[in-house]
């Protein structure tokens, strides 16, 4: 379906009200402008996430592990190995 809006002052856009209901816009909702060439493409907030979302999903690991928890756990264990480091410093003798 086509629908049209008028430009007013400020760059404002009222987009018709049919088109919100459908998009499931509502005010105070947070919308994303893509420019593709000569065209605008107005998608909300939560639509650019879910695409997001989506274009990422083939990176998680398959058996269900947390990507994050690994890289924590990946962080605890070089901080560990530094704070060793840290602490052998003082106790090897310096040369003769």
């Amino acid at each position: 379906m086509t629908y049209s809006a008028k430009l007013i002052k400020g760059g404002k856009i009222v987009i018709p009200a049919d088109l919100r209901r459908e998009l499931g816009f509502t005010e105070g909702d947070r919308l994303v402008f893509e420019r593709e060439g000569e065209t605008l493409v107005i998608k909300s907030y939560r639509q650019v996430v879910r695409e997001v979302q989506e274009a990422f999903r083939p990176f998680r690991p398959s058996d269900g592990s947390s990507l994050v928890d690994a890289l924590m756990d990946d962080r605890r264990a070089e901080a560990r190995l530094e704070e060793q480091e840290a602490a052998n410093v003082g106790q090897h003798p310096g040369p003769k």
